[in-house]
């Protein structure tokens, strides 16, 4: 039995899961892992993540009534790793591996980018963490992509190796945007002209933080008349602008209205949305024809699933001109698993580096 420790590392929270490991069956690219302990903490509460680590230990001891001195631990980081190390996006905490593996006494430690975590905890999901929305021609012997909408948008891919796979983040949710219709390019320059900026990127678009916008340009443009709840909502988000505590998020309110049915502004929003998220899924996928599947991971696809299923994100996926058939082929899932993250963090962890 080998003990191992996998953090999900955030700008507002941070989980951490204590596993036991046991030995690789033949055949499995993974050992079976068993959860011993687990915990949600504020990461702001804490001014670095060493304090968080030992308190979470101690816990872990008093409610296991021994103690578990993990051998190998994996961060899955909310921000970029250069080199064993990184300073979180969000957070002023500034990590390196060596470090953390002075203070916490634990013989080997990995950071990795957040995306990173989620492709490999890809490969650890059951069918039960999945909703197909296409079935594909799935091909073990291809690369699979991974694509992710949450606050920004993660984009990556696996390629197969003997004996397992390598993950690779990108930073694809920076390319530009592209419009593919006459309201896309108004949106487009909506956005050019909202945050006086000279190019558009995909992100801006196609994550929580593009939800909002695409609600305010249809808004503005008078498509459909604001409902007392939403002004409510608007009203109170911008007076809370700059303040760390936040008692609304407009884009989350946008989608639960969308999916009650009755607002045809917020469906609108979803339905332009959906379809730009689609076809930034279908460029991934021309890019890497991953046979062995496309995961839509990220904070959003889950919640909106009922949305999601409506079409429009499947139909715009496929709309490729020729290269449809190819598309086609493609097996397409959404995660429902929201710690596909720390999953992926605790299956890095059970792999020993060299």
């Amino acid at each position: 039995m080998t003990v191992l420790l996998a953090g999900d590392i955030g700008g507002t929270k941070t989980i951490l899961r204590l596993i036991k490991a046991d030995a690789i069956q033949p055949g499995k690219l993974f050992p079976e892992l068993t959860t011993l302990h687990r915990q949600t903490y504020p990461s702001r509460e804490f001014p670095d993540l060493v304090p968080l680590v030992k308190q979470f230990l101690a816990e872990a001891e008093t409610r296991l009534g021994e103690t578990l001195q993990p051998e190998r631990a994996c961060f899955g980081i909310a921000g970029p790793v250069v080199d064993q190390t990184s300073k979180l996006t969000n957070l002023s905490w500034f990590l390196t591996s060596d470090r953390l593996e002075r203070e916490l006494q634990i013989s080997q430690v990995q950071l990795i980018n957040d995306f990173m975590a989620v492709g490999y905890g890809i490969l650890g999901l059951t069918p039960a963490d999945l909703c197909t929305l296409q079935m594909g021609q799935p091909n073990p012997q291809a690369p699979i992509a991974v694509i992710g909408a949450g606050t920004g948008l993660g984009q990556g891919f696996l390629v197969p190796l003997p004996g397992g796979y390598r993950v690779f983040p990108t930073e694809g949710g920076h390319a530009d945007f592209a419009p593919r219709s006459e309201l896309e390019f108004q949106l487009m320059h909506y956005l050019l002209e909202k945050h006086n900026i000279t190019r558009v990127s995909v992100e801006r678009v196609v994550s929580g933080q593009g939800i909002v916008p695409i609600y305010e340009f249809l808004r503005d443009r008078e498509v459909a008349p604001e409902s007392p709840e939403l002004m409510e909502v608007f009203r109170t988000w911008k007076r809370e602008i700059g303040e760390e505590e936040k008692t609304v998020d407009p884009a989350a309110a946008i989608s639960r209205v969308a999916m009650a049915g009755q607002d045809y502004l917020c469906q609108r929003t979803m339905e332009i949305f959906l379809e730009a998220y689609g076809a930034e899924a279908g460029n991934l996928a021309l890019k890497l024809l991953p046979y062995g599947g496309l995961y839509v991971a990220g904070g959003i696809a889950a919640k909106i699933l009922t949305l999601i299923q409506q079409g429009g994100f499947l139909a715009s996926f496929l709309h490729k001109g020729r290269l449809t058939p190819l598309l086609q082929e493609i097996p397409v899932h959404v995660v429902l698993n929201p710690e596909v993250g720390l999953l992926g963090a605790a299956l890095y962890a059970a792999q020993p580096v060299a």
